[in-house]
């Protein structure tokens, strides 16, 4: 995003802020201003209306700054295959998590929701942001790819749910300090954006004692998968522990962030978090769903998946 950033006017049913093009030589810069009222309405016809502080917000581009671009051009390409995807976690019974679809009963990500202020940083189809909602949530979606966010305001509609949706880079967040008790992201900024970066954003965000719930494929799962996507991860280590951070695989320009258990540790403290559990989620014996990466009984022997649990200082 640009400099340029325009205050959300009241939003309606599906409503979306959306921001000018970012280009890479604008500055990102941050001045709190007054915001507008923003509506919820829950499926049971439940409203109510907040105002919630905009922001405009700076920081430096750096080259590294590419990486949303390519990710944004990623998922604009692969947003219609979620499209499907996102009607079936939309009208889920109870919510579950990750590939293998581990029962919320189990990874505790929506514990205690309700009533309180969440933030979905890359939010996607806002299927979290839906799950939270239903509980009594007070959810904003953010996500950088405006396909995204046109299929979130298609299941806004079909279920009858409405809550702000804002088209922002995670690393970068329109949104005044302090105004979420809780941020969350299964696969979002965790895995896309630059972890110092996100980070700090989710720090500013959150009110003193907030909390932040990510899940994110495994550092084991990082190590032992192969080059090629097409060939499932097996039981060998096939690169170094050492030095990880923004990761590009070969067939696609993607750029992914995947970091150490000790350096998760560190850029969280970085941060002002502490960290409050780390849970390596284990697929049942027996599950028979396969993905081309990783099979499920290779999950069910090792964890593909973590969901880390911190509180701001």
């Amino acid at each position: 995003m640009d400099g340029s950033v325009r205050t959300p006017p009241v939003s309606g049913p599906g409503a979306t802020w959306e921001h000018p093009e970012k280009t890479s030589s604008s500055p990102k810069r941050r001045e709190v201003s007054d915001g507008r009222a923003y509506q919820w309405r829950n499926a049971d016809g439940r409203e109510e209306v907040r105002r919630v502080a905009s922001a405009v917000v700076t920081t430096t581009p750096t080259a590294d700054d590419r990486h949303q671009d390519l990710n944004q051009v990623y998922w604009t390409s692969q947003a219609g295959s979620y499209a499907d995807s996102a009607v079936r976690e939309w009208a889920a019974a109870e919510p579950h998590w990750g590939l293998f679809r581990i029962p919320e009963a189990e990874v505790e990500m929506l514990a205690d929701v309700d009533g309180r202020d969440v933030v979905e940083l890359g939010c996607g189809t806002a299927y979290v942001s839906a799950w939270c909602a239903q509980r009594g949530a007070r959810p904003v979606g953010v996500d950088l790819t405006p396909a995204q966010l046109a299929t979130a305001r298609a299941m806004q509609r079909r279920h009858g749910l409405e809550f702000p949706l804002v088209r922002a880079d995670g690393e970068c967040v329109p949104l005044a300090d302090g105004s979420f008790d809780l941020a969350i992201n299964e696969y979002g900024a965790v895995l896309w954006c630059d972890p110092d970066r996100w980070l700090a954003e989710a720090a500013r965000l959150l009110r003193p004692g907030g909390e932040l719930r990510m899940l994110t494929g495994s550092f084991l799962l990082y190590l032992c998968a192969d080059d090629d996507e097409r060939i499932p991860a097996g039981p060998r280590l096939q690169r170094s522990a050492f030095g990880v951070r923004a990761v590009r695989w070969d067939d696609t320009d993607a750029v992914e962030f995947h970091l150490s258990h000790g350096d998760w540790v560190r850029a969280l403290r970085r941060h002002g978090f502490e960290v409050l559990d780390l849970r390596e989620l284990r697929v049942e014996s027996g599950t028979t769903t396969d993905y081309r990466h990783v099979r499920a009984a290779w999950a069910s022997r090792w964890p593909c998946e973590e969901v880390w649990f911190a509180r701001r200082a």
